[in-house]
């Protein structure tokens, strides 16, 4: 006899018919079996799993071609101000369950972007994202004997059924002096706008070697050499370097960037030519701004500033002053850090040899540049050498962000504090000079991919009391303040969340065999490891807890499950060190009998989107502690907020506002903040009168210097322990205490059940704020000077064979 559908089926059955009607049900069934049989080439016998995922891509793809040709329709009958984002680390995650979500199709099928192309295209804006298509992504990463180990991340080896090769559309990607030319071939990606019927583009280069061989080497017999060469121009877009904070100028780093700039400008111009509508001949460059918007995500497409004017004055044939003014009026720039190892600095001999060209209309831009500040400061040789593109001290290099903020109209943080220490410290010359170029926009995230797609439950209980229109509109979640003391609500919080854990829990023991207790707090603190994201703070508070365990076994405590995560940059040897430390220390906690179930360490090995979008959802408590003024905005902190986990963290970044739209109170906030870390870096930190004034740091301590940790290798956490106490730029100890008090109070609260869900709705209820839809609302109106609107794209009709064959269709431009 079946089994009685539940009343969640029964509503997902109703909204299967409601969204695509009975007969289009069997329709997808039958694509689905099509795909299988004629895509794939398999039957139902011998399919694994990865087939039967190909093949729903496949079906759901076709959903998205008719909306993707008509878009683009669309775009070149109209001819809008297109936005063009450039980046160089387009992470999509997951694609298929985000572009189902987007379709309407979710809610039918239960198998199994980055975030402002999800709301450019759910906002109706015509853009397209560049980057290059890594045949290697970030790294793998395992865990051997509790040290990180990379392998090659093989992300193609199976291929990619949602990418669409043009080489119709190849163009010479980039040439280098006395090198062969490399070709640059786009893949498209569609992302899909939510529940409307736009389709935007995502296109990524692949670098190739062109086909020609010179006759005469061939001749003589160097024909498989010359094969093998063809390696040395297709291994630019062979591996995605790692952001680890620290710029390394390498060569292979510089043709990846110019690679990308180049074939995006000479795109981006003839789709330009291709839609202007004019006298026909030679095409005017007046409105070029006025068509296009190029964001440079970081300094790391800003050589796209001098490929456009090199594009304007030798090919195109403009003056120098009209091509600079279109140039700037065209470009805006998106700082991410404030660390100034991180800010790209390329040196002028690596220019010399690979791009002469490029680096004398840079030398152009910049004798410009001093000639107007000499106007305005005479005889101030400090200025002269503060502002300047060419940093002279040394090695001459190239200020890649003094190049950005010289050449474009707009430049941004991505939170308010971050905002303020770039117009206040970094770059506080250029911001006095020109102060209205200087804004904010603080980062978001896409709610279609950080809620209903990773926690459907707390998507659809939210749904259930305020209506689903918040997934378009986050702000309406302020609604949720109404039912912060309503028991039912408070309840059925409760359980989602419990039910998360649940699944987390039997998720790591299946993948981990890692037993943990589900009734635990799930403390979590996953990103990239870096010293200012102070993992080793959070290891210190790990040790603490355990020596108190130690010290009384029967003392009241709070059970958790220290959950860390996140990858360290393969030639960041700290930052490797401390991972090692975590798994020393996890090793040392997870097998004392005195422990027992109330306190576990867990570190959950290669860290991705989608591990992500599983731990989320089960966090209690999310850690974003970072030393005040280091982190420039964070997104973890905002999916963890809206995801219902309780934030413990400093004022840095993202989370002044965070603090700002729920009440400090609703936050555990600790340590010091901005102008606390001036003042102590002003007196000079001493991190030796923290270890002697604060007995279980001097203990913690003590324990790693001693080799508690690491028995057979007592010196073996020298060099992190060196840096603790004489070097350390991140202050680990002098928030410590203050860290530790705080975390007292989280296990205090999380005794109270009904008045920790309390503090989580009114949490989420604040998350409007953080929707990337707001962040990219902000960007079209205030930089890229277009207004998101609903392009009221006619939804497609089936293409059929008469219409192919008369041609009916009209013309588009991809």
């Amino acid at each position: 006899m079946a089994t009685p559908l539940t009343d969640q089926e029964k509503r997902k059955q109703i909204s299967i018919r409601g969204i695509v009607g009975v007969e289009n049900v069997a329709e997808l069934k039958k694509s689905f079996n099509r795909h299988l049989h004629f895509t794939l080439v398999k039957d139902r016998n011998i399919a694994t799993p990865r087939d039967y995922y190909f093949a729903l891509a496949h079906t759901v793809r076709d959903h998205l071609v008719g909306r993707w040709i008509r878009t683009q329709q669309f775009y070149y009958e109209a001819d809008p101000k297109r936005v063009y984002y450039l980046s160089l680390e387009f992470y999509m995650g997951r694609t298929l369950q985000n572009t189902m979500i987007n379709l309407g199709l979710q809610n039918f099928i239960e198998n199994r972007s980055s975030c402002f192309l999800d709301s450019m295209a759910t906002l109706g804006l015509a853009a397209y994202g560049y980057g290059i298509r890594y045949e290697y992504g970030i790294f793998n990463q395992k865990i051997r004997d509790g040290w990180q180990v990379e392998e090659a991340d093989d992300w193609l080896r199976h291929g990619n059924p949602w990418e669409k090769a043009r080489p119709e559309y190849m163009l010479d990607g980039s040439k280098w002096v006395d090198t062969q030319v490399v070709l640059a071939m786009p893949y498209d990606t569609p992302i899909p706008g939510y529940m409307n019927n736009t389709v935007n583009t995502m296109r990524l280069w692949s670098a190739r070697a062109p086909n020609d061989f010179n006759l005469r080497d061939f001749n003589v017999g160097d024909y498989i050499q010359a094969v093998l060469d063809r390696n040395l121009a297709e291994n630019i877009s062979r591996v995605l370097y790692p952001n680890d904070n620290f710029f390394e100028g390498k060569e292979l780093r510089l043709k990846q960037e110019y690679f990308v700039v180049a074939a995006t400008l000479q795109d981006i111009i003839r789709r330009f030519k291709t839609t202007k509508k004019g006298t026909p001949g030679r095409t005017s460059f007046e409105s070029f701004p006025d068509k296009v918007a190029i964001q440079l995500n970081d300094t790391h497409p800003a050589m796209a500033i001098p490929e456009l004017m090199r594009i304007f004055v030798d090919i195109e044939k403009l003056d120098w002053d009209t091509a600079w003014d279109l140039t700037r009026r065209t470009f805006a720039y998106t700082n991410h850090t404030v660390l100034p190892e991180a800010l790209e600095r390329w040196p002028v001999e690596l220019l010399e040899t690979l791009l002469p060209r490029h680096l004398q209309i840079i030398y152009q831009i910049n004798q410009s540049h001093l000639d107007r500040i000499s106007a305005l400061f005479p005889n101030n040789i400090d200025k002269l050498r503060k502002m300047s593109l060419i940093e002279e001290d040394g090695c001459k290099r190239v200020n890649m962000a003094h190049l950005c903020i010289v050449g474009s109209h707009a430049v941004n943080g991505v939170a308010e504090i971050h905002s303020n220490i770039i117009k206040t410290e970094v770059f506080r010359d250029f911001s006095e000079l020109e102060p209205e170029k200087f804004q904010n926009k603080t980062n978001g995230i896409t709610p279609r991919r950080w809620l209903l797609l990773c926690n459907p439950g707390l998507a659809e209980l939210i749904a259930e009391v305020i209506g689903e229109d918040y997934v378009k509109d986050l702000g309406q979640l302020e609604k949720l303040n109404d039912f912060v003391d309503d028991a039912a609500f408070i309840r059925d919080v409760s359980k989602v969340k419990q039910d998360n854990k649940l699944k987390f829990a039997q998720y790591l023991e299946n993948e981990y065999r890692v037993k943990i207790n589900p009734s635990s707090m799930f403390d979590v603190h996953v990103k990239r490891i870096h010293e200012y994201k102070r993992q080793l703070l959070n290891c210190l508070h790990i040790i603490t807890m355990y020596n108190r365990i130690r010290k009384n076994p029967t003392a009241p405590f709070v059970p958790r499950t220290v959950i860390i995560g996140g990858k360290a940059a393969p030639g960041y040897h700290m930052a490797k060190m401390i991972i090692k430390l975590i798994t020393s220390v996890g090793e040392v906690v997870n097998n004392d009998p005195v422990v027992g179930n109330k306190l576990k360490v867990i570190f959950l090995e290669n860290y991705r989107v989608s591990l992500a979008e599983k731990v989320i959802p089960a966090t209690d408590l999310s850690e974003q502690i970072s030393t005040a003024g280091t982190e420039a905005s964070g997104t973890g902190n905002m999916k963890f907020m809206l995801n219902g986990a309780l934030t413990i963290g400093t004022m840095d970044g993202a989370n002044v506002e965070m603090a700002e739209e729920a009440g400090e109170e609703n936050l555990f906030i600790f340590g010091m903040r901005v102008e606390d870390v001036a003042e102590l870096d002003k007196k000079g930190y001493d991190a030796m009168s923290y270890y002697k004034k604060i007995p279980e740091l001097k203990e913690v301590m003590d324990q790693i210097t001693s080799g508690f940790f690491s028995p057979k290798n007592p010196e073996l956490f020298k060099d992190l322990t060196n840096m603790l106490f004489k070097y350390d730029r991140f202050k680990v100890f002098a928030d410590f205490e203050a860290y530790m008090k705080c975390q007292e109070k989280v296990s205090k609260l999380y005794q109270n059940p009904t008045e920790w869900t309390k503090m989580v709705i009114k949490n989420i209820a604040a998350t409007g704020k953080f929707s990337s839809d707001r962040t990219i609302t902000e960007y079209a109106t205030e930089v890229w000077g277009v207004k998101p609107t609903d392009l009221k794209i006619p939804p497609p009709n089936e293409p059929r064979e008469d219409n192919l064959v008369k041609g009916r269709y009209k013309p588009t431009s991809f």
